[in-house]
């Protein structure tokens, strides 16, 4: 089959493949973000490279160990998804901007932890903010407006994690890291976290065979959030993007080993514009019409 010529079809190889997929990446990610706090990189440049990297690595592992061979994006999605992920560049610029100019306000001037401590209380604090706006957005009819347009594709693709509304990704990364900003965490912590916030948002997209086990208690995965962009809302929580932590605690965490979702997309198709109209898309929040499907919380 075309497209398929890396596929591992023996089963030791294959076994190997998706048992080493994420540990690899985790390994990855933590060395990265050593390597440029210890030797003082320039942490814009090394964010974007990392983010191609991790792009390149899981769409290279889909092809070697798909979850669904169907859900493997075709030429012209991924041209739709590039322009998609242009846009969500776009918006993380604003979200940037529009920070930077509040915490020169109100941040504190100092890092209140040492970065043994930062690091992860920053993960803490940056997650649940995440994980209490995704899920608001699933609940607000306006802010439903915005993020519905990620739930659009019937299949879930390291490809199709960029396909959002661009105020969607201002509005949520401008949350995060505006709480991190003025809560008082380091430059340092933050560019750490946002190496594991990339990691962990292309991997629970990616159209892979992998399990995580006991892993699936802390940490998301893709095992769980294909059943965030199931068709049938019963199922569908799990609204934390890195950290499954918050779902536990707050009730909305649904998976259970085996369990996998019928079909994804939207509940109501007919609720948003298709995929492939991005600029249509991008004016939904200015559509007459009240859009349906908003998710119970």
């Amino acid at each position: 089959m075309p497209g398929e010529v890396f596929r591992l079809s023996e089963d030791g190889p294959r076994r190997i493949v998706r048992r080493l997929a994420y540990p690899v990446l985790l390994l990855a990610m933590v060395a990265v973000a050593a390597a440029a706090l210890f030797l003082r990189l320039d942490t814009g440049p090394v964010t974007a490279l990392f983010q191609a990297s991790v792009i390149s690595y899981l769409a290279l592992l889909e092809r070697v160990i798909p979850y669904d061979r169907e859900w493997h994006p075709s030429r012209g999605e991924w041209g739709r998804y590039l322009i998609y992920f242009l846009l969500t560049v776009a918006g993380s610029v604003v979200a940037q901007f529009l920070v930077a100019a509040l915490v020169g306000i109100f941040s504190p001037a100092d890092p209140k932890l040492p970065l043994w401590a930062d690091i992860p209380s920053a993960l803490a604090v940056g997650s649940l903010a995440s994980y209490l706006l995704h899920r608001l957005s699933h609940a607000n009819p306006l802010l439903w407006r915005l993020h519905g347009i990620h739930h659009v594709p019937d299949k879930v693709n390291v490809g199709n994690n960029g396909v959002n509304h661009i105020l969607d990704i201002v509005l949520s990364q401008g949350v995060v890291q505006l709480s991190l900003a003025l809560l008082g965490f380091s430059q340092e912590a933050v560019f750490a976290v946002g190496l594991f916030v990339i990691t962990q948002g292309y991997f629970t997209h990616a159209n892979i065979d992998v399990h995580i086990g006991v892993l699936n208690h802390l940490l998301v995965s893709p095992e769980q959030h294909r059943l965030h962009h199931s068709t049938d809302l019963s199922e569908a929580g799990h609204y934390g993007s890195d950290l499954a932590v918050w779902d536990k605690m707050f009730g909305s965490y649904t998976w259970y080993t085996g369990r996998k979702p019928a079909q994804v997309g939207l509940h109501d198709p007919a609720s948003f514009p298709r995929t492939d109209a991005v600029l249509a898309s991008q004016v939904q929040l200015w559509r007459r019409r009240a859009v349906s499907d908003r998710q119970p919380v």
